[in-house]
């Protein structure tokens, strides 16, 4: 009997292990936890009014949109740009409605009518419910303030208003509300103008424009096709030109690692006669890398073709040509030209100067001016390279 009993025990004990490993074998699927979407805030940049207060409108994207509403929460954050004084900070908390894609936040900026170097702030998400944030969660607002108000003193040397047995015969004094086109032309386009530079040049008021009785190029850090920088070369050709006399152009130069401003003159038969036969009289030529050093130069063709050079630099013997105003000069004669500043001569040559090639400086000129980025002499910016650079043009004046 005990051993009947026994076995049918041990049936009963298999059966319900077997039970137990049939119910197993049957695989368990999770319920799956629904995807949260995904939050990415996008940059903001504007061009700053001068008197009026804009929206920056930051846009929160949502991917997928949510069957739930989101909640995300936001803070402004100062970086170039201040609280306060460029923008109105904010703080909050964003409500993203159900089955929406998109939710926005805007922040005031302040109306400043003082042209600058781009500022910038950060709008950051944080905290949110029923999404994910993207990324850092961090938007930049840049803020381009292209004004009509530069703070920029007349300091500097002034040169005399006459000068005995000259008569003024034309000049710019750059006082009118806009830069005469009835004198000046414009070179525009970025093929690097036989030097390797890199800027653009452009007929833009962002690169040249009237300021306080003063002409201003301005060299900026922007893309225009594949140039990484803009500027302005202005030129009087077919307008404006001149034989013989004493120029005096006022000016304050930038100075900066792989800015190359110039104040120059070309000879008006270039159309026909190609550089260098032309002729090219460098009334001032700076080269960033030396701030206290500027460059009288002429430049001819030689008989084989090639240019011929004669020039000599000047030296300050303290501080650079970037904080205060000189005078560039050039005495010209028949087959004699002289370069002065603040009064001062320090290049001279005459026609007896070239060994070879023909002196083409007894013809007519038209001036150029113009702030060159980088390029064969200067060489490119670096890091210590700050945007926006600027030349200031007080006056140039034609004596003969």
């Amino acid at each position: 009997m005990s051993l009947i009993k026994d076995f049918f025990l041990m049936s009963f004990v298999i059966a319900l292990v077997c039970t137990s490993c049939s119910k197993s074998s049957s695989p368990v699927i999770p319920t799956p936890t629904p995807k949260l979407s995904s939050l990415t805030v996008v940059d903001v940049a504007h061009m700053r009014d001068n008197k009026q207060v804009i929206s920056f409108r930051f846009f929160i994207n949502v991917s997928p949109a949510s069957d739930k509403d989101i909640k995300v929460n936001y803070a402004t954050a100062d970086g170039s740009a201040i609280s306060g004084a460029d923008y109105t900070a904010v703080t909050g908390t964003l409500t993203i409605p159900a089955s929406s894609t998109v939710g926005y936040v805007d922040v005031f900026v302040t109306g400043d009518s003082l042209r600058q170097p781009d500022q910038a702030f950060t709008l950051i998400l944080s905290s949110p419910v029923n999404a994910t944030i993207a990324g850092t969660g961090k938007a930049t607002g840049t803020i381009t303030n292209s004004g009509t108000f530069y703070p920029s003193d007349g300091e500097g040397y002034f040169s005399p208003s006459t000068y005995p047995g000259y008569t003024l015969t034309w000049s710019d004094e750059f006082n009118d509300a806009s830069i005469n086109t009835d004198v000046w032309n414009y070179d525009i386009g970025g093929s690097g103008w036989g030097n390797n530079e890199l800027e653009y040049y452009t007929n833009s008021s962002n690169n040249s424009y009237l300021l306080n009785g003063k002409l201003v190029i301005e060299a900026r850090k922007e893309t225009i096709g594949s140039n990484n920088y803009s500027s302005a070369r202005m030129n009087t050709a077919g307008k404006k030109a001149f034989q013989y006399g004493r120029i005096d152009i006022r000016a304050k130069i930038p100075v900066s690692h792989g800015m190359w401003p110039a104040l120059w003159m070309l000879g008006s038969n270039i159309g026909t006669t190609p550089w260098p036969g032309c002729g090219e009289t460098d009334i001032m030529e700076l080269i960033g890398s030396s701030p206290n050093r500027v460059v009288g130069s002429i430049h001819w063709a030689q008989a084989n073709g090639s240019s011929g050079t004669v020039n000599n630099a000047y030296f300050l013997s303290s501080g650079d040509f970037s904080q205060q105003f000189h005078v560039f000069s050039l005495i010209w004669k028949l087959n004699y030209v002289q370069i002065i500043i603040d009064g001062i001569p320090y290049m001279t040559a005459n026609n007896t100067s070239i060994s070879s090639g023909t002196w083409p400086f007894n013809a007519t000129f038209f001036f150029i001016f113009n702030v060159a980025v980088g390029g064969d002499w200067p060489g490119p910016p670096d890091a210590s390279t700050i945007f926006p650079q600027k030349m200031f043009v007080d006056y140039v004046r034609v004596f003969q």
